[in-house]
């Protein structure tokens, strides 16, 4: 059993975390901005990251040997548009968060992102060179190097297109929106020039877990298994679902106008997350019957 905490334990992958390490019997506590949102077996406080000044004092009063930072600002073009703020939870909040792992002797696992990448060559491995194109990108890039640099030892975990059910209160992922979009016999238009690696939460979440448990280090591709455009992804979840794919409509990124830049070629590869961990990144039919099935299991609690 260790002391573990879980920034971002709002969030998508943040809220899993927290509930696998408590189901596991570590001792866990779940930092987010604002109120709890999170149900789980965990404790929770509320703490804004961004106030750098609070949080050494918050983290040395919890007192854990490893840290999940999965707290991040994640809207590309939100980002794009207010560059302080996404430097203010990428960076800043990320050097405050490594900066007392280091002095205090714990791990760190630090979630980043495909997005590093330029998209021009892509998939990537760890070892690739990134080339973020965006505020959202460099920021998230500045993120693992301030990681890296005051918090030697530390683990980077990028991730990409992250989806599950149920979603984040307020905001839909990718999967979540095509799914309550598609089952209302409505059409979706999805990238067919993009290429990305969707990540199931609960999968990405176990990984990130063994991460901390381990107190692994360097750079691992903790996402999904498969790289496929998002058109393929689409209607893949409709064979999953019964949905109609012929909802499904192509477009290309260019032709919406996007506040910031994406990478098209994307995707990354997992090569050594699937011979090194005991949580292997699943491929993409498993990770959608996983989806299905919560989706399925929150309905029938809904009606229950």
């Amino acid at each position: 059993m260790s002391r573990f905490v879980v920034t971002g334990a709002n969030g998508l992958v943040g809220r899993r975390a927290c509930a696998r390490l408590a189901a596991r019997g570590h001792s866990v506590v779940g930092l987010g901005k604002g109120p709890r949102r999170a149900v789980g077996a965990f404790d929770y406080e509320a703490l804004d990251l961004t106030r750098e000044a609070d949080v050494a004092p918050a983290l040395s009063r919890l007192s854990p040997e490893i840290v999940v930072h999965c707290a991040s600002m994640t809207e590309v073009d939100a980002c794009e548009k207010a560059p302080e703020a996404a430097y203010a939870a990428n960076v800043t909040a990320t050097a405050a968060v490594a900066r007392w792992t280091r002095e205090a002797g714990a791990h760190l696992v630090h979630v980043s992102t495909d997005y590093v990448f330029d998209g021009d060559a892509g998939p990537y491995a760890e070892d690739a060179v990134p080339n973020p194109r965006g505020v959202y990108a460099v920021t998230k890039h500045m993120g693992e190097q301030a990681a890296r640099v005051l918090s030697p030892g530390c683990a980077i975990a990028r991730t990409a297109v992250v989806y599950g059910w149920p979603p984040v209160e307020g905001r839909l992922n990718f999967g979540a929106w095509l799914v309550k979009t598609l089952s209302a016999g409505q059409p979706v238009k999805l990238f067919e020039d993009q290429v990305v690696s969707p990540s199931f939460a609960d999968n990405v979440a176990a990984m990130l877990v063994e991460l901390g448990e381990r107190r692994l280090g360097g750079t691992w591709n903790t996402c999904g298994g498969t790289v496929l455009d998002r058109v393929a992804f689409g209607r893949a979840l409709c064979g999953v679902f019964g949905f109609d794919a012929g909802l499904v409509v192509p477009t290309r990124m260019a032709d919406l106008k996007l506040s910031a830049p994406r990478p098209l070629k994307s995707g990354l590869l997992t090569d050594k997350a699937r011979e090194q961990l005991s949580e292997k990144p699943l491929a993409l039919a498993e990770s959608l019957k996983r989806f299905h099935a919560s989706w399925l299991e929150a309905r029938a609690g809904e009606a229950g």
